[in-house]
């Protein structure tokens, strides 16, 4: 049998929740070789692999799970994609910043060793809070920025959708919607740039409707957390990692919100922020800018200023 040509590794680092559903969805795409899967606790890792391997038969795919515990990075060398998860959750009533000071040493140790082991990677940051981690991860790795970048938007658009396809009772497939900004409260959901069926979100949705929708998506996280009482979301989130890792390994140019460095576009420079961006094989080929309305682009500025601010004191971190 002929052998297959390389396409490469990925490794998600934190096999919790949110990194086992991802390693699984890497695996599951059969675009990888390998997908390695680490973390701190012995045994987790490895025993999750062995769960996942053993339902390639049934699933059909070929990608091989290597589990990788107690902190090692060995088997992570080389990587071309690495997805870090790693770090706190969100607890009821908690909000995003409260896990920085945490989550700061974490992330920044874990990029420490990716810049070790697998210096050539594009580094997709899902830890919270995601803009400062993201700048947190680039600053520790000293990887070009475009290599670095955070999953934030996908998750956000993709709850936009949802809540816009129920509350209109229409497949999500005929809503497109799209929000830019921070992760957070500054999230800049785009009703300019929403559609159901190709006719404008606003032609089909009072503005009160709207923003009640906008709020909700914003608030998305937290309805989550209060529901679920111990940990946060992780299906929804691990798609959207997923999918960036995906069209990091294919080239594909994919274009989609995330968190990537901003210099020059819609007037903004030198911050991490939420927009809509090609991804291929070197991370962020380019931030793509889209027509806002004014109202639009003065919250992303917002966005940009408050992210700044926080980008900088978590350099200290």
């Amino acid at each position: 049998m002929a052998e297959r040509a390389r396409r490469g590794k990925v490794t998600v680092v934190g096999a919790g929740f949110y990194g086992s559903t991802t390693a699984l969805r890497l695996a599951e795409y059969d675009v990888f070789d390998t997908v390695v899967l680490t973390d701190i606790v012995e045994g987790k890792p490895e025993g999750l692999a062995l769960d996942i391997n053993q339902s390639r038969p049934i699933e059909g795919f070929e990608t091989r799970v290597v589990g990788v515990g107690g902190g090692s990075y060995a088997g992570t060398e080389g990587s071309d994609v690495v997805v870090i998860t790693a770090g706190l959750p969100r607890r009821p009533g908690m909000s995003r910043m409260d896990l920085i000071e945490t989550n700061a040493g974490i992330v920044r140790q874990v990029a420490e060793n990716v810049a070790k082991t697998s210096p050539n990677a594009v580094l997709i940051v899902v830890s919270n809070p995601l803009d400062e981690m993201t700048a947190l991860a680039q600053l520790a790795t000293g990887f070009p920025k475009h290599k670095v970048m955070g999953q934030a938007g996908m998750l956000d658009t993709a709850r936009f959708t949802t809540n816009v396809a129920e509350e209109l009772d229409v497949p999500v497939s005929s809503v497109r919607t799209l929000t830019l900004g921070s992760h957070g409260d500054t999230m800049v959901p785009v009703p300019s740039r929403c559609t159901v069926d190709g006719r404008p979100l606003t032609d089909v949705l009072a503005a009160d409707r709207i923003e009640h929708l906008v709020d909700r998506t914003r608030n998305g996280g937290a309805e989550v957390v209060a529901l679920l009482k111990t940990g946060s979301a992780y299906f929804a989130p691990s798609a959207a990692a997923a999918r960036m890792a995906r069209a990091v390994i294919e080239d594909s140019g994919a274009v989609m919100p995330v968190c990537a460095w901003v210099d020059g576009e819609y007037g903004i420079s030198g911050v991490y922020l939420g927009v809509e961006a090609e991804i291929g094989r070197q991370g962020v080929k380019k931030v793509v800018e889209r027509d806002l309305s004014d109202s639009e682009l003065a919250g992303l500025h917002e966005a940009a200023e408050a992210v700044r601010a926080k980008q900088a004191d978590v350099a200290d971190l």
